[in-house]
């Protein structure tokens, strides 16, 4: 399964003209060869002490919006959310309400000024479009949530600069695995097309922690919670790139605030976090006797072992996907992006997990099921058991 498939199964007070805003300088991009330290940097000083702002929320119900709206209020700022009231219901409180919908239903942010506004919800380059034309007389600064599916090829490392993938016909809008990277990126064109310089584009990987109703991180410490032996995939020191929600809300909050415009991969940094790290501390965070059993990739394949399903975070690191966990981050690093340790991330997305219904723990959206785990265990440990075949031409003997 390939990286973008999984990343989709799972977003003014005063005119603007009149706004003493300016537009960030041009920022330079970095190598993607260029190398990222595997150290949590300690972020820079904000650039002033942030004043109480108004935002508009664009969604704003589910996982990062939560998240964000909560962060956002207790740094003393108002906010608006705008969506068709029919996601988590009730789950943000203590904000403006406003309902439409971003398919030609917006007539609730007419007139309306804001500071900033966060798009959380934008799939379709046409919605993207509506709203930000909409909104940009009154407001001065657009961000807009985007994805690192949006790069054309993960075959080596990519940055900023790195093209993005296209759509033979950009009038599509159905959301699948091969158009939502292109389609974001068509997304992107439209928030700057309609608000040039006034725009801060986000693009996190695999958005992890407490409240990821996508299960995809989740499995692996509530896998450990069950104990026993665990299949593991390839290798402990296999590569990944994750980024918790908590920290691509800090980071989001940062860049309003700071009003740092621009581009920015929003993940952890290469070789800062590996799976065996995750497995370790998932075993940690549980408590269990769980362990893993690392079962090369080769054998997984033969199997029907998919990565990024059945293991989740993890893809065999070769070919078009050589690059998926080289993402560079040293423009949001730089801007203040930091990464909390994993195990905090663990640990906390386990409580959540564990105070879910039982509905909801017992039945994951992602992960390998327990029998096919125990089905492909026992296929390892039999082939390892089988003696090794003689090499052609090797004696046989008497």
């Amino acid at each position: 399964m390939k990286r973008r498939d999984v990343l989709l199964a799972g977003g003014a007070t005063l005119l603007a003209s009149a706004l003493p805003w300016r537009a960030a300088p041009a920022q330079t991009s970095s190598s993607a060869q260029g190398s990222s330290s595997a150290r949590t940097p300690v972020p820079p000083a904000p650039l002033a002490p942030p004043k109480k702002l108004s935002l508009l929320v664009l969604g704003g119900t589910r996982f990062l919006g939560p998240h964000f709206i909560e962060a956002a209020r207790a740094h003393g700022h108002a906010v608006t959310i705008f969506n068709r009231g029919r996601t988590n219901v009730g789950r943000v409180t203590d904000v403006e309400v406003l309902n439409g919908d971003r398919d030609g239903k917006l007539d609730a942010l007419r007139g309306r000024q804001w500071d900033a506004v966060l798009d959380t919800s934008g799939y379709v380059p046409r919605h993207v479009r509506s709203s930000a034309e909409l909104l940009a007389p009154n407001v001065a600064h657009y961000v807009f949530v985007s994805t690192l599916s949006v790069y054309a090829s993960f075959a080596k490392a990519n940055d900023e600069s790195s093209p993005v993938g296209k759509l033979k016909d950009e009038t599509v809008e159905k959301v699948a695995g091969e158009t939502y990277g292109p389609l974001k990126a068509l997304c992107e064109r439209a928030a700057e097309q309609a608000m040039p310089g006034r725009v801060t584009i986000l693009r996190p990987g695999l958005i992890v922690g407490p409240e990821d109703n996508t299960d995809r991180f989740t499995y692996w410490p509530a896998r450990a919670a069950r104990g026993g032996e665990m299949l593991a995939p390839n290798s402990p020191a296999d590569r990944m790139q994750v980024i918790d929600v908590r920290d691509l809300r800090d980071f989001t909050l940062r860049c309003i605030e700071n009003r740092a415009l621009g581009t920015y991969n929003v993940v952890s940094a290469p070789q800062q976090f590996t799976m065996g790290a995750l497995i370790d501390a998932c075993v940690t965070a549980a408590g269990t006797n769980a362990r893993a059993t690392w079962v090369p990739a080769a054998f997984l394949a033969e199997h029907n072992v998919q990565g990024w399903s059945d293991m989740p975070v993890w893809l065999h690191a070769v070919g078009e996907e050589a690059g998926f966990a080289d993402h560079n981050v040293d423009r949001a690093m730089k801007t203040g992006l930091a990464i909390r340790p994993l195990l905090t991330t663990v640990r906390d997305t386990l409580a959540w997990h564990l105070a879910r219904p039982e509905e909801q723990r017992n039945a994951l959206k992602a992960g390998i099921s327990a029998n096919r785990e125990r089905e492909v265990l026992a296929a390892w440990r039999a082939s390892r058991e089988q003696p090794e075949a003689p090499s052609p031409g090797a004696s046989q003997g008497p």
